[in-house]
This record gives structure tokens, C-alpha cells and sequence, in this order.
């Protein structure tokens, strides 16, 4: 895997008004790799994410991808970075008075000049890369849980990004198809070469793809533990990190 850092967030911090939900954030993404975002409920996780796909201003920091700066990049190259990133959320957010096609079609039309035959033939084959070519005349309405997350990653994939980010991709989900969802991130991650950013809670998943995580506290409000998912479960001195990867409850002062 390549060292090269595709991502770079440098004392960033972030808040919504007076709140600040984040302090002086710095890691890296390397080109390549499978990275997570962790965190318990309200940590900031949902908050960081927002803030690398560029919906968020940082109150100060910098989130550089591909070498250029999201908080200043601006008109055409704002455009040209956006192209660069993928994002699929939670809830899937696919259309749901469009079929499944035509929601992948969708970004292609929007960021491209192809020609309408070229478009439909790219989103065919985006469908194809998540196994859902039988489901592209459905509705949204139509499909299980499972499919609707495969059909956001497919139109995440419409323009051929560098990064994908998923948000909470197995939220939902029964075990099996967790797992499965878990099988195509690793098979998208071998096949295309794409750097994934997973914000997730999910420890099967965790374990299962990624790479490297690091985990955001509530707290602490900032950046408590970075590493692989095992040695942190393993070795971690901090115990809010343990009990996250043990699933253990907090015991009482008195206790």
C-alpha cells in the first residue's frame, strides 16, 4: 500500500455557533486504504465527515485532498475537487421518484458533457460493481436496506472518485448482509484502488475492512486513539477506547 497521504487534516477544529465539538484534529489518509472515523454517540464523527466532504467551515485548520485545500478551494477548482470524492450516506439520499438508474445517472449529467448513450452505458456498469444491474429500473421503494446502501455506492461511483466516503454504511443492516456490504468494500477497495473513509460504530465492519481507524471522543473533544482497530482493542491504555472495542459499560466511582 502506498504511504503517500491522499487526505491531510491539519489542526482543524470544528463547531456549530459557540460549540465547539472538535479540537485541534491532525491525521492522515493514506492513498489506498481503508480508513474509519470512530466515536460514540455525539463524539463528532457525523461532524468531521461533514467537514472532509466540504458542507462544513472549519473554525480554523486546513483539510487538504489530493493536495488541494477544501475550507479555500473555490468555483472551478472547488468543482474540480468535488469531483474527486464520492460520499454515500446513511439514509442512501437516492431520489426516490427516480429509479435506481436514473439515479446514478444523475451526477454524470450534471458533471459531465458525455453524451446520453456513454451515460447510460458508465451507470450500467456502476450498478454492475455493486451487483445490482437486475435492480436499475426499480424504484428505490422497491429495493431492501441492503440494496438501497449498494445503489448509493454506486452513484458515489458515477464519477470515477479518488475517495469514497461512507457514512454508517451497515446502519440498519441484518448481520449477513453487513457482512456483505463489508465484502464489497473490500472488493471495490482491490479492485479500483479507491481510498475509503468509513465513519462507522459497527466493530464487525470495523475489524472486517478497515485498514486504520481513529476515534473521536465527546468528552475529550478531540482525537483520543489512532491505529489499527486490533492493537487498539489490544493495548490501548485509554479506557474509554477499551470499553468502546470490549463493549464494555463504564463502572460507577462508587463501584
Amino acid at each position: 500500500m502506498a504511504e503517500e497521504p491522499i487526505i491531510e487534516v491539519k489542526d482543524v477544529t470544528l463547531g456549530y455557533d459557540d460549540t465547539v465539538v472538535l479540537e485541534d484534529v491532525s491525521f492522515e489518509v493514506r492513498m489506498g486504504e481503508i480508513f474509519g472515523i470512530l466515536g460514540g454517540s455525539g463524539s463528532g464523527k457525523s461532524t468531521l465527515l461533514k467537514a472532509m466532504i466540504g458542507l462544513l467551515t472549519p473554525v480554523r485548520g486546513t483539510i487538504r485532498i489530493d493536495g488541494i485545500d477544501m475550507v479555500t478551494a473555490a468555483g472551478a477548482a472547488r468543482q474540480a475537487l468535488l469531483a474527486k470524492i464520492g460520499v454515500a450516506y446513511q439514509s442512501g439520499a437516492l431520489f426516490g421518484s427516480m429509479t435506481v438508474l436514473s439515479n446514478i445517472v444523475l451526477p454524470l449529467e450534471e458533471f459531465t458533457d458525455l453524451p446520453a448513450e456513454a451515460i447510460e452505458r458508465i451507470a450500467q456498469t456502476k450498478l454492475k460493481a455493486v451487483g445490482l444491474q437486475a435492480a436499475a429500473y426499480k424504484m428505490p421503494a422497491e429495493l431492501s436496506g441492503g440494496m438501497r446502501k449498494r445503489a448509493a455506492i454506486a452513484r458515489a461511483l458515477a464519477l470515477d472518485p479518488k475517495v469514497l466516503f461512507l457514512d454508517e454504511p451497515s446502519a440498519g443492516l441484518d448481520p449477513v448482509t453487513s457482512a456483505q456490504l463489508d465484502e464489497l468494500i473490500l472488493g471495490l477497495s482491490q479492485e479500483l484502488g479507491i481510498t475509503f473513509v468509513i465513519v462507522t460504530h459497527e466493530l464487525p465492519s470495523i475489524f472486517a475492512v478497515t485498514d486504520r481507524v481513529l476515534m473521536v471522543d465527546k468528552e475529550a473533544r478531540r482525537v483520543i486513539a489512532e491505529g489499527q482497530p486490533q492493537a487498539l482493542r489490544d493495548h490501548s491504555d485509554n479506557p474509554v477506547v477499551r470499553r468502546f472495542f470490549r463493549r464494555e459499560l463504564a463502572v460507577a466511582a462508587s463501584d
